[in-house]
């Protein structure tokens, strides 16, 4: 159970097939429907199938046989009672993260039990979770003898009384630190099929479906709290900096983005969707009040299984009036750097937990324009087709897996500039040298690919009518967005990180559903 709290993000969907039936949903099927599935599909599944209720009979009878021993301690523990000793100096309550200045003294303490361990009948050792860290506490004599003790399970609730003592071979948040029990209160029970709920057999879907449970595991748990605190670091360097945060809608009625990848809904009657990126709301909001920024989710409507992409994810944007190009790329590489450093200072723990082999960033980045990257995978044969051995051309987008390669080829972080237009959004700035590019950047880091896509934005209201007519976008909608260029335009740039893409390239994440409370992508929106 708890090695796949741990582990469960490294298993994927199979990305071959477009729609792949679940070992859950084949359970379901009658002989008919299971019929008309792929025959190599059916074989597996039922394979698969026939194991797990192999694993479901042992388990039963496991289950049968620890129940018998059970009912026999539990009517020899029915007679032991325990009280709190009034006696005892008054416990100071106090969290794990606190600890450290409670050595020899009593506390109180609240948790879950992480993990128990039984040496004998009259020694329990358990691991005490509380949402700050671990603590590994001991029970002896009577405290491990009673009905609540001898039937207790992981993630149960409990509060505990004791003495917080060195012992050398103590393992926890502090290791060599231990709570010596003088008394403790069952809270929430948890029963025992905690135990078979998940196993190192579980398959994905499983998982997903558990993964309320999942959450608690050290590693799952360990990541969620590097998230916060990622976070916490992007808003201390905006703040930092003078940047304004601002909260656009996240119900919109236009596009950002391309049609493509767009949630519609029904908005009471119109036609409305979920933000692509908050970007144009974010520039209105620049003369109001100079360099501002926003952490809000963006939705996409990705047909992509890959192990970077989301329908959901956490949007970091920013955008900056009376900046240039250069002044662009250097806010981009210096927002990395600095949440970088301040991630591995404040988070030293997590960082030593989850990604002991993280090194600062060093300045500056290499910069590279799209057509060098072109010209380096033609160099280094990174073909546009693996297959034929076709190569790039000029006017190619590099896809994902190509792009990845040539990053951890290279081997440092790339700002990869001057894009063509065609490639993107309309409201990109063209480069004054060359109108067939744009003034626009992707930032990649190994191991990951791109995290942060940025430009310069149009700034004159002819450029951004013009755009709208090539792309046949109806304008009407975006009046707000023209207007900015209408009353006091000025030359102006942002960019969008995300969040996911960025804690997995800090706490060394193979997939970005690691990083997620509760990951959204396709065929994903339960629970």
């Amino acid at each position: 159970f708890c090695w796949v709290l741990g582990c469960w993000g490294m298993m994927e969907v199979n990305k071959d097939e477009p729609s792949v039936t679940t070992l859950e949903e084949f359970m379901g099927m009658s002989l008919e429907e299971r019929s008309n599935l792929p025959k190599a599909r059916v074989k597996k599944l039922t394979r698969l199938e026939a194991e797990l209720k192999r694993k479901e009979e042992k388990a039963a009878q496991i289950a049968a046989k620890a129940e018998e021993e059970t009912r026999r301690r539990l009517e020899a523990a029915s007679l032991v009672k325990i009280e709190l000793d009034k006696n005892l100096p008054t416990p100071i309550e106090c969290k794990i993260r606190d600890l450290k200045p409670m050595l020899g003294k009593r506390i109180l303490i609240y948790g879950w039990v992480h993990h128990l361990r039984w040496d004998g009948k009259r020694l329990l050792f358990i691991e005490l979770r509380d949402g700050t860290g671990f603590l590994q506490s001991v029970l002896t004599e009577d405290l491990c003898a009673t009905v609540d003790a001898i039937t207790l399970k992981r993630e149960s609730s409990v509060k505990l009384y004791g003495t917080l003592a060195e012992d050398a071979r103590a393992k926890g948040t502090f290791n060599g630190y231990e709570l010596k029990v003088d008394y403790w209160e069952l809270i929430g029970s948890s029963p025992a099929e905690i135990e078979n709920i998940l196993t190192k057999e579980s398959n994905v879907d499983i998982l997903l479906n558990n993964r309320h449970l999942v959450i608690r595991g050290t590693r799952a748990s360990s990541i969620l709290r590097a998230r916060s605190l990622i976070t916490q670091c992007f808003r201390e360097h905006f703040f930092g900096e003078g940047y304004v945060e601002l909260s656009p809608p996240t119900l919109v009625d236009t596009q950002c983005e391309g049609g493509s990848t767009l949630f519609k809904l029904d908005y009471f009657g119109s036609e409305g969707y979920l933000t692509q990126s908050s970007q144009m709301y974010l520039e209105t909001g620049i003369p109001a009040v100079g360099d501002c920024f926003c952490i809000l989710p963006s939705y996409r409507a990705e047909l992509s299984s890959t192990r970077r992409h989301l329908a959901e994810f956490h949007h970091i944007e920013a955008e900056c009036p009376f900046i240039d190009f250069e002044g662009l790329l250097d806010r981009v590489e210096n927002l990395v750097v600095d949440v970088c450093a301040r991630f591995m200072e404040k988070g030293a723990d997590l960082v030593q937990t989850l990604n002991p082999d993280l090194k600062p960033l060093k300045r500056p980045f290499k910069r590279m324009d799209y057509t060098e990257a072109v010209q380096y995978c033609r160099e280094h044969n990174i073909y546009k087709d693996e297959e034929n051995k076709i190569h790039f051309e000029i006017g190619d987008d590099i896809p994902e897996a190509p792009e990845r390669k040539m990053t951890d080829m290279i081997g440092e972080p790339i700002l990869l500039c001057r894009f063509p237009a065609e490639m993107k959004s309309f409201y990109m700035k063209k480069c004054p040298e060359d109108p067939t590019l744009t003034e626009s950047v992707d930032l990649l880091m190994p191991g990951v690919g791109e995290i942060v896509g940025g430009s310069m934005r149009i700034d004159s209201e002819e450029e951004l009518l013009a755009a709208y007519e090539r792309e046949e976008m109806d304008p009407r909608p975006y009046y707000w967005f023209t207007e900015q260029r209408k009353y006091g335009t000025c030359p102006h740039g942002g960019y969008g990180l995300g969040l996911e893409r960025f804690c997995c390239y800090l706490l060394n994440v193979y997939h970005i559903r690691d990083v997620c409370l509760y990951p959204r992508y396709r065929g994903r929106i339960e629970p």
